[in-house]
């Protein structure tokens, strides 16, 4: 017995297929926002790609630029097939593939779910990236001479300006580091020589931050040095005054700007995948719809149209016969040619 079975005449089957076309495109539209949003993810994980520890993150605005393309030629195809479908010269060349195209469509619907499932995951991944890659980073900070790292200094002060964050995990992470090349330094200074005598590596340390640090939107004068040390200055005490530098990490900020955007794409293709759903259930309905007309010469005959054409548990049997089949053809072929290689 059909599951679901619906009984059609020539208006509800105009209607269905304007309605899917309609899906088709809005589907085609999805897809085209995938695509976009994929380029953009990667455009954006490539422009701080020096503060990244690995390019595994990568794959996952690869695979939305694919999907993204992916979504709009199966779903023009569906919308050209749903076009042709009330004229019955030109729906005749497309019959055929119908059976095939639902059965990719059903496979593509797995893909989205795995890729909407990747684009929540994502941001753990990031997470990890972000905390080694940004802890080197600020490492090579200094490094304005050094090929390669020239750049990073300018990466991690516009990272620092237009996120609103200072350090990895805060603003005390420029402590625990040199920040100022050697070249900067007055090593005649008594004062310079006994903060690098008095460290185990030899580093100049200070309780001092970059100036991508300051908060524009303070009253006071950014205070970037001597933070830690209230008789530096005037009426200051940071304890209990609120520092007109950023206190939030960077990885922090990151994490949460790329994972907002992540979460966004998930949600889009999760809504694809809603619309790719609905569009084959109206294709299978349409297509089963045209297959049973009571009489084919005239296109204004009623029909009746079904989701499945058995139970669910019959046909999932069935596939199960087939899958079987399949194993069984290939042990005997496997078999035949082993024996023919042992003759």
């Amino acid at each position: 017995m059909a599951l679901m079975k619906v009984k059609f005449d020539l208006a509800k089957r105009v209607k269905l297929a304007q309605a899917l076309w309609l899906l088709y495109w809005l589907s085609v539209m999805g897809g085209i926002l995938i695509f976009t949003m994929g380029l953009f993810f990667k455009i954006e994980l490539r422009k701080r790609s020096e503060m990244m520890d690995n390019n595994e993150s990568h794959f996952v605005p690869n695979l939305l630029i694919l999907v993204g393309l992916a979504t709009c030629g199966i779903n023009a195809f569906g919308g050209k097939v749903c076009h042709d479908s009330l004229d019955t010269a030109k729906f005749a060349r497309w019959k055929p593939m119908v059976k095939n195209y639902l059965c990719g469509c059903l496979a593509f619907c797995v893909i989205l779910f795995i890729t909407a499932l990747l684009c929540f995951l994502v941001q753990v991944s990031l997470h990890f990236a972000l905390a080694e890659g940004l802890k080197n980073g600020m490492k090579y900070y200094r490094d304005t001479d050094t090929p390669g790292r020239c750049f990073m200094k300018r990466t991690l002060d516009m990272t620092q300006i237009e996120f609103r964050c200072c350090g990895n995990n805060n603003f005390r992470d420029w402590f625990e580091i040199q920040w100022i090349s050697n070249r900067y330094l007055d090593f005649s200074n008594d004062d310079i020589k006994d903060r690098v005598a008095s460290n185990v590596d030899g580093k100049f340390l200070m309780d001092s931050v970059p100036f991508s640090c300051c908060n524009p939107g303070s009253p006071r004068p950014c205070i970037q040095h001597h933070l830690t040390n209230n008789s530096a200055h005037y009426d200051y005490d940071h304890h209990t005054e609120e520092l007109n530098i950023w206190t939030r990490g960077c990885r922090e900020a990151l994490v949460s700007y790329y994972g907002g955007m992540m979460n966004s794409i998930g949600a889009l293709v999760l809504l694809v995948l809603v619309l790719e759903a609905a569009d084959m259930v109206g294709l299978k309905y349409l297509t089963t719809s045209l297959e049973t007309l009571t009489n084919p010469e005239n296109p204004e005959s009623e029909s009746e149209g079904w989701l499945l054409e058995k139970s669910v548990k019959e046909t999932m049997s069935g596939v199960m016969d087939k899958i079987k089949t399949f194993g069984k053809g290939n042990q005997v072929e496997g078999e035949g040619a082993e024996a023919a290689a042992t003759s």
